[in-house]
């Protein structure tokens, strides 16, 4: 199974980069704004709603606070997946930075230069949201 692994700076603290990655409710304000337009929670499940009216269908697998890590898996989305989990951790960088590490596993294996598309744009505006929140 392939898998795709981002490695982001973002200039601040791990508790300020993990506060946002946590709150799996506010995926449309405080990592992707403009990106996704709304979220909904329905218990373990989030829906993502984009700009266009497509949505992506999720289940929250995980929130460890210990880790500072968050899982989720797709269960329905735009992509022709067989399958597709990913993983948000975040990690001390340096006296007052964070990384952030974005894995994300999937099938069919020929969809990877699209997933690393999507990784990398994504990436970029979760770093900049992050770090020009208040």
């Amino acid at each position: 199974m392939p898998s795709v692994r981002k490695e982001v700076f973002i200039d601040r603290s791990p508790e300020q980069v993990w506060d946002a990655v946590r709150d799996v409710g506010a995926f449309h304000v405080r990592l992707v704004p403009g990106y996704t337009e709304n979220t909904l929670l329905d218990g373990y499940e989030r829906t993502l709603i984009l700009p266009d009216g497509g949505s992506v269908r999720e289940l929250i697998v995980a929130v460890d606070e210990e880790e500072r890590r968050m899982v989720f898996a797709v269960k329905e989305g735009r992509l022709p997946l067989l399958h597709h989990n990913a993983s948000f951790q975040v990690f001390p960088d340096g006296d007052s930075g964070s990384t952030l590490v974005w894995i994300t596993d999937f099938l069919p294996e020929d969809l990877a230069p699209q997933i690393q598309a999507q990784v990398d744009r994504v990436s970029a505006v979760i770093k900049q949201t992050i770090e020009n929140a208040n």
